[in-house]
C-alpha cells in the first residue's frame, strides 16, 4: 500500500512539473529520493519511462484534432496548415535529436547531479524574469504557429537542445528561447507542448527497448498506475498553463525556479556537512 501512494505521489509531481516550466528532474531530486518505492533500480528507471509517456498522451488527447491531419472535420486548407505544423515540428526536433542521441546519457552522467540542477534551475528562473519585463507592454511579432519562420524554428531547436542538461526544463528552455524572439505566451507554451511529442515518444521508445518488460505482476500494475496518475494530472497541467498565461506572465514560474534551486543547494549542503 506503501508504494502505491508513493507511485501516486510521482506521477502528479511528474504530471505538474513535466508541462509547467519548473524542472521534473528538480523535483524528483526533492522528492524522488524520499519517495522512492522499494523496488530495484531497473523498475524506477522504467517507471520514469511509463510516466512520460502518460503525460504526453495527455497532450495528444487534448489537441488530437488540431494535431490530427486527417480530420474529416477539417477543410483542405486546415489540413495542409496541419501538415505544415508538423513539418515545423520536426525541424525544431532536428537539434535535439543530434545531440541527444548520441550524447543524452554523457550529459546525464555528467550533469544529473544536485548541483548542476540547482544552478540550471535559477539561471532559466532569472531569464523568465528578465526576458518577460524585457517584453513588457509589446505586441509579440508571432501570435500563430503558423507565422513561425524557419529561423524561428531552429532557434526554438536550439533551446530544446539546451535543455538535455537536467534542470533546465525541457519546456522552460523552449519557452525561454521563444519569448526572446517576440513569439506570444500562449504559441510558445503550446508549440513546446507539440514538439514534446516527438522528443518523449523517442527517448521513452529507446529506453523501453534498453529495459524491456521483465517485471512482476506487482510492479506493471505500479507502473500502469503511475501512467494514469501523470496521465490525468497532465491534463489539469496544460488546461490550467494555457488559462493561467492569458491573463499572466512567466515571472512567478521564474521566482519558483530560483526558490527550487537554492532549495537545492542547501538540501546539498546539509547533506555534504552531516551525512
Amino acid at each position: 500500500m506503501l508504494d502505491v501512494l508513493k507511485v501516486f505521489i510521482l506521477g502528479i509531481v511528474e504530471g505538474i512539473t513535466e508541462w509547467l516550466p519548473v524542472s521534473s528532474t528538480g523535483h524528483l531530486i526533492l522528492v524522488g529520493d524520499l519517495l522512492k518505492p522499494g523496488l530495484s533500480d531497473a523498475f524506477m528507471e522504467m517507471f520514469n519511462v511509463v510516466i512520460q509517456l502518460g503525460a504526453i498522451m495527455a497532450v495528444v488527447v487534448l489537441y488530437f484534432h488540431k494535431l490530427n491531419p486527417f480530420s474529416p472535420a477539417k477543410t483542405q486548407k486546415q489540413k495542409m496548415l496541419t501538415w505544415q505544423m508538423w513539418i515545423k515540428v520536426v525541424i525544431a526536433s532536428v537539434p535535439a535529436a543530434l545531440i541527444g542521441l548520441p550524447f543524452n546519457d554523457i550529459l546525464d552522467e555528467i550533469f544529473y547531479k544536485p548541483l548542476p540542477v540547482a544552478i540550471m534551475l535559477i539561471v532559466y528562473g532569472v531569464l523568465f524574469i528578465i526576458i518577460e519585463m524585457r517584453n513588457a507592454g509589446k505586441r509579440p511579432s508571432v501570435r500563430r504557429i503558423s507565422d513561425l519562420s524557419i529561423g524561428m524554428l531552429v532557434w526554438i531547436g536550439v533551446f530544446q537542445m539546451l535543455a538535455l542538461i537536467p534542470g533546465t526544463s525541457r519546456s522552460g528552455a523552449t519557452i525561454v528561447g521563444a519569448l526572446m524572439i517576440g513569439i506570444s505566451r500562449e504559441v510558445a507554451a503550446e508549440f513546446t507542448f507539440f514538439l514534446a511529442i516527438p522528443a518523449m515518444f523517442g527517448a521513452s521508445l529507446i529506453k523501453l527497448l534498453k529495459f524491456g518488460f521483465k517485471f512482476t505482476g506487482q510492479e506493471l500494475g505500479l507502473l500502469l498506475f503511475g501512467c494514469v496518475v501523470s496521465f490525468g494530472v497532465s491534463i489539469l497541467a496544460i488546461k490550467f498553463l494555457m488559462s493561467y498565461i492569458k491573463k499572466n506572465d512567466f515571472k512567478v514560474f521564474g521566482y519558483y525556479r530560483i526558490v527550487l534551486g537554492g532549495l537545492i543547494v542547501i538540501m546539498t549542503l546539509v547533506q555534504t556537512i552531516f551525512v
